[in-house]
């Protein structure tokens, strides 16, 4: 790597910007000159040699473009000279012989954690309430309302505060004094959690369960299902209306299949048979406070790593993602799975154009074969609705130098590590498998975590090279920056900075080690997340199907 600029893979033919370069600029690399003709700001792609209009893009050592006009050494790569293009696939071809880091340091090492009856084991330990349906939202906020502040899980609202400054300031006819007011943290306004070895009583308001396909309310039955199964849930109280798709018959067969010998405190309650809407929330708060008390006898006791489940997200992916935030990401994967524990690498439409690569790294035909299927079906549903995979990268990831889905896809599946592929699931299927699982999610930042959380991840890792403060209501997010201009602007969302595999100063393992650590620190409660100071619970059920 120069200084300045960085070659992914040998075979590749365009070069990455690591500052920004002039034109007229002249770089060396691999003891030759490149004369810079255009601007290139930092993050973005230009060609090594002169390339010919038609000719392949290589990055990452696979094919992520074609030129569609001739682009001169030293010329910037653009969504006007590149297009998307990507390799064929088909069953494995070869069987990968993976060789798995030194884990010594961490054999012996263990988090505390929550052990359910079950055997798995949670980073925390959260009260779900959950509607089966839309009609249900209001009274699941209703009993939000009651809970949190009287129970001491409620954030102080510095906004609400600020706000109120402003009126009395207005009021007291001192209205320019507005202009300049600061916001004021409290720090004061901590309140003592009633149920100390609880860590929060979550609401998942949604916006399905009726009115779609019946498949879009089973998905969801499978989804909740896959939440109260999930370690870090004590129990749930589910609020049904009656009528609509998304029976509790329904969501109980999906908790049986999920553990036939389930015995986790499980409320449910049909406001249709309660009578009253007094009468449904006085039964839901009072079955609820009761269950909190048994939950809060549930301590944390040591667990072995082979208990964590990582799930690994990217989102406001910038040029760096894949060669910093990513590939350290993919390393404590490697760890994970050669400690005995698993891992879940989900977004499919941005494994577009390194399918044949994963297809190798399946451990059998049958697990290739799945993967092939639910990448073609998939692909060929977007086309039906005249989108497609290569339409996935945004606006702020092409401002950013991911001009094509292909170079973003071939960034983003750095972050499943090296390992062999143990198994690949759809959408609402639990992980079961130790090591690396491949999960059928959306690209969408939201919709894959909220996947994630329900196959069990009990932790997860999420890269940004452009800054989201996306989370989880059961699940800590680790937010992992590729840059660090990035970690010092956004502080308040960012927990590690992988900047420093840019700058030359650490390895993609050293960042990886480190990352571990911290996974360590939070899966025993002794450090949160970013996102779990802010409170960000975000929640979007994947909807495949239309309206009827």
């Amino acid at each position: 790597m120069a200084h300045n600029t960085l070659k992914i893979h040998p075979e590749d033919n365009v070069l990455v910007a690591l500052t920004d370069l002039r034109e007229g600029d002249v770089v060396e690399f691999n003891g030759k000159q490149i004369g810079i003709v255009a601007n290139i700001p930092a993050k973005h792609k230009f060609a090594e040699q002169p390339l010919e209009a038609g000719q392949e893009i290589i990055m990452y050592g696979s094919l992520v473009g074609k030129a569609t006009e001739a682009i001169p050494a030293g010329g910037i790569l653009t969504t006007s000279n590149v297009k998307h293009q990507v390799s064929g696939f088909t069953g494995k071809t070869k069987t990968i012989d993976w060789q798995a880091p030194d884990v010594s340091r961490w054999v012996d090492k263990s988090f505390m954690g929550f052990h359910r009856a079950d055997g798995q084991v949670g980073t925390g330990n959260y009260w779900l309430v959950i509607p089966l349906v839309f009609c249900e939202n209001r009274n699941v906020e209703t009993i939000k309302q009651a809970f949190m502040e009287k129970l001491g899980f409620g954030q102080q609202d510095l906004y609400k505060e600020y706000v109120q400054q402003m009126v009395e300031l207005y009021q007291a006819g001192k209205t320019d004094e507005i202009a300049t007011l600061p916001l004021q943290p409290n720090s004061t306004n901590g309140r003592h959690r009633v149920f100390e070895n609880i860590d929060g009583i979550k609401f998942l308001t949604h916006e399905g369960g009726c009115g779609g396909i019946r498949q879009d309310s089973d998905m969801l039955c499978a989804l909740l299902a896959g939440y109260i199964h999930n370690p870090n849930v004590a129990g749930a109280t589910v609020l049904s209306l009656g009528c609509q798709n998304a029976q509790v018959p329904i969501l109980e067969e999906r908790i049986k299949a999920l553990n036939p010998n389930f015995s986790k405190p499980l409320i449910i309650l049909e406001q249709q048979k309660e009578g009253t809407e007094q009468q449904l929330l006085t039964q839901a708060i009072r079955q609820t406070f009761l269950a909190l008390v048994e939950a809060n006898k549930q301590t944390r006791e040591p667990a072995p790593l082979s208990k964590l489940v990582i799930g690994m997200e990217c989102g406001g992916s910038d040029g760096f993602s894949g060669i910093s935030a990513n590939p350290a990401v993919g390393h404590v994967s490697d760890l994970i799975v050669a400690l005995g524990g698993k891992s879940i690498l989900s977004e499919f439409p941005e494994l577009c154009g390194v399918e044949q690569e994963i297809i190798n790294r399946c451990v059998d035909d049958k697990t290739a074969d799945r993967f092939v299927h639910l990448m073609r079906a998939y692909a060929h549903a977007a086309e039906a609705v005249g989108s497609g995979f290569d339409m996935n990268p945004s606006p702020g990831n092409i401002k950013d130098g991911l001009i094509t889905d292909a170079i973003k896809s071939a960034g983003a599946a750095k972050k499943g590590g090296t390992s062999p592929v143990a198994d690949v699931l759809d959408y609402g299927e639990y992980v079961v498998q130790p090591g690396l699982n491949l999960l059928c999610t959306p690209g969408n930042d939201v919709e894959s975590t909220t996947a994630m959380a329900g196959s069990g991840a009990n932790m997860m890792l999420f890269t940004t090279g452009l800054g989201t403060p996306t989370g989880n209501p059961i699940t800590p997010v680790i937010k992992v920056s590729s840059n660090t201009k990035l970690a010092e602007r956004m502080p308040d969302i960012i927990d590690v900075d992988t900047g420093p595999v840019i700058a030359g100063e650490k390895t993609i393992e050293e960042m990886g080690e480190a990352m571990l650590d911290y996974i360590i620190e939070v899966a025993s409660g002794k450090s949160i997340t970013k996102a779990q100071l802010l409170g960000q619970d975000d929640f979007i059920p994947w909807k495949r199907g239309v309206s009827l």
